[in-house]
């Protein structure tokens, strides 16, 4: 459900109200990212989740990808944002790097790995793994990626 915000007392809605999540694409020397398999649904996705208000792009990242796999990262640039147009949900992605910490999983999931990219295109749905490929792609030139999606697959 969609929410509105007003900015009169008349009950027409103007403003959509969106959701703001991070994600981190971390990506070790060898080239391979960590990956969540989420504890509600399964999914193997980046780690990430809602930024909490008056928290900082960066400190939301660094913050969920902890709580999700104990790995502590920098965030080193934004590599992509993405809207979920049936839902409202944006999300920023950015390529990190371990600080310190070993992965391993928690509440938020039931399993934490380090993919390939041949495994992320296997095992992630589209609208996650190409958060990822974009991560690793030198050809985007340092520029983030702006894509929409419908939830499920990519809207050209």
């Amino acid at each position: 459900m969609l929410m509105y915000m007003s900015s009169s007392s008349q009950e027409s809605p103007s403003t959509p109200l969106h959701s703001v999540s991070v994600a981190g694409a971390v990506v070790r020397e060898d080239g391979r990212v960590l990956v969540i398999q989420r504890a509600d649904n399964g999914a193997w996705q980046p780690p990430g989740g809602v930024l909490e208000l008056g928290e900082s792009v960066e400190d939301g990242v660094r913050r969920e990808v902890f709580e999700e796999t104990g790995v502590w990262v920098r965030p080193e640039c934004l590599t992509g944002v993405y809207k979920n147009m049936s839902r409202g949900v944006v999300a920023l992605v950015f390529r990190c790097t371990v600080e310190n910490g070993e992965a391993r999983p928690t509440e938020e999931a039931v399993a934490v790995d380090w993919f390939t990219s041949e495994e992320v295109r296997q095992n992630v749905s589209e609208v996650f793994a190409v958060r990822i490929l974009d991560a690793l792609d030198p050809s985007r030139g340092g520029e983030p990626r702006i894509r929409s999606h419908d939830g499920h697959r990519l809207i050209a």
